[in-house]
């Protein structure tokens, strides 16, 4: 096989699995954790939120509608942390 071919296949190989680990770590934190919503900071929000369909596009530090989980108990301890998502709008 060539070098450059078999540098290329273990890289790629490389990229697929800390994806696949990362994916990992996300699902395990999401079974033992809470959504907390309002200490976002913008773009940085872990799922969709009432004003856009995508993690990572929260428009505002502190955006109301957008959460990110937490450890289950940390939430309320947090400055601006609701466990409750607004209802409406932002």
């Amino acid at each position: 096989m060539n070098p450059n071919k078999t540098f290329l296949t273990s890289t790629l190989a490389a990229v697929v699995a800390l994806g696949l680990s990362a994916n990992a770590q996300a699902a395990e934190k999401k079974a033992d954790g809470e959504k907390c919503y309002g200490v976002v900071k913008a773009g940085k929000n872990d799922c969709k939120t009432l004003s856009n369909a995508c993690a990572g596009h929260a428009m505002e530090d502190g955006q109301k509608d957008a959460f990110l989980v937490v450890p289950k108990g940390t939430c309320e301890r947090i400055v601006g942390g609701s466990l409750e998502a607004p209802q409406g709008g932002k």
